[in-house]
């Protein structure tokens, strides 16, 4: 048994494990795995015997597959590779059970590369060979609702301590955070348990919406972090009777969720080059904006990756353009007023329903390729930028084909990756545009 292996089994003995949940994220983000008891597990480490069909990387979000070359069609078996630093408890389990993130290879040992979690750790290293630390900080909002069976019933706000469901906008109140503050002690407590370093939580401007803050750090681990920490409330919230939920726009009257990442990058001496030496913007912190500016329209599908996703662009107060501009909320890039060590780029337009590591990665990309190709960003927006051209697709299908057109993204995400994310993408915006909807039957069935 490797070193790695051996610290998994003595973990597992000193928190007396019963199960092992090896997970990995979806192209979704959703968790897909499987569950062994420890001994089974322990045993798979030694052999290298854990494995799942290739074909996971390529399931739609409706469960289906899309017709496409991209795998053989023996649909070969890959290595799942526990990653010992992501061993965790499941803390809303009553039988003591682990879960672990798990990496991806074919039988040669070749990284999978339609993975999201290796895309992320691909970006990472061109940081690395440039000398460079990329870090981040994301702002992940959702709402809570009432339990909902009937998917043809629109959602409706819960009802909290009071009795009573909100009816006004509470954005930033104490009050209406404390309506379900036996729901946030669990998530507290559930995450104190897994290791995510959750700062704070805040009400948002929706009914019952909230956001969580992350410490700022290591891009991969904070990715990990998130796709633990949207299992962790979904699975708190049903415990006490609602739903959590991450789509971008669940509700047709209230604002969107969006998954903010705040991003900064470290020399090698950790010194932040956003600053020079007196304090100033620099050069390098420009051509990361301007990358960002040029090519996050291309990478809408990491960032808005469903149908729904679109429809948060809809509410005034979402982003909907590239902009950029100093504490300026109006601007899908937002620079926070800051001390220089401090000086970041806020991506405002990633949505809530984003598979993180995607997310990220796409985020790190844009930036890095500003970098490279030195793009100079335009000038700092002053004022409102809602009346300014949109520059954003508007639909998942145009984004889709913007990201398959673009050769400088497709090179540092992976041209599989890319392949695999729009085989995906367009499987699942065919199987909606199937979808009659009920504003369809209510305005078209008797008057057309």
């Amino acid at each position: 048994m490797t070193e790695s292996a051996e610290t998994v089994a003595a973990w597992c003995r000193e928190h007396a494990i019963t199960e092992v949940e090896c997970l990995m994220p979806d192209l979704a983000g959703i968790a897909r795995g499987k569950i062994l008891p420890t001994e089974k597990f322990l045993r798979g480490l030694k052999d290298d015997a854990h494995k799942m069909p290739e074909s996971i990387f390529i399931q739609t979000v409706t469960g289906d597959f899309p017709s496409t070359d991209i795998i053989d069609i023996k649909d070969f078996d890959v290595l799942l590779r526990p990653d010992p630093t992501t061993i965790r408890p499941v803390p809303w389990y009553d039988e003591p059970t682990a879960q672990i993130i798990c990496d991806c290879a074919y039988r040669d040992g070749t990284p999978v590369d339609m993975y999201s979690r290796q895309v992320l750790r691909n970006v990472l290293k061109l940081y690395e060979e440039m000398g460079l630390t990329a870090v981040v900080a994301p702002e992940l909002e959702f709402y809570l609702v009432k339990t909902n069976i009937d998917p043809d019933y629109p959602l409706e706000t819960p009802t909290g301590r009071s009795g009573r469901p909100e009816t006004g906008r509470q954005a930033f109140g104490i009050d209406a955070v404390n309506e379900f503050d036996p729901i946030f002690e669990d998530v507290y407590d559930y995450c104190a348990a897994q290791r995510l370093d959750i700062d704070t939580l805040n009400h948002e401007s929706g009914a019952a919406q909230f956001e969580i803050n992350f410490q700022h750090g290591d891009p991969l681990d904070l990715a990990d972090q998130v796709f633990l920490f949207k299992r962790t409330v979904r699975q708190t919230a049903m415990r006490h009777g609602v739903y959590a939920t991450f789509m971008a726009k669940p509700m047709q009257n209230e604002p969107g969720s969006a998954m903010h990442v705040h991003q900064s990058v470290l020399d090698a001496s950790g010194q932040n080059i956003f600053s020079d030496k007196d304090g100033n913007a620099t050069e390098v912190f420009h051509h990361f904006v301007g990358g960002m500016q040029r090519y996050i329209p291309a990478a809408m599908p990491l960032f808005a990756p469903n149908v729904n996703s679109y429809r948060r662009f809809t509410y005034y107060e979402a982003p909907l353009n590239i902009h950029w501009g100093v504490d300026n909320r109006t601007c899908g890039l937002r620079v926070p007023e800051s001390a220089p060590d401090a000086r970041r780029v806020e991506n405002r337009i990633i949505a809530a329903d984003v598979n993180p590591y995607a997310g990220i990665a796409g985020s790190l990309a844009c930036g890095y390729l500003g970098m490279k190709e030195k793009i100079e960003p335009t000038p700092a927006a002053m004022g409102s930028t809602y009346e300014l051209p949109r520059g954003l697709p508007v639909h998942l299908y145009d984004a889709m084909e913007l990201m398959e057109a673009c050769e400088p993204l497709k090179a540092i995400l992976g041209p599989r990756f890319i392949k695999a994310a729009a085989a995906v993408k367009r499987a699942e915006y065919d199987t909606y545009q199937r979808v009659i909807s009920s504003w369809e039957r209510e305005h078209l069935l008797l008057n057309v």
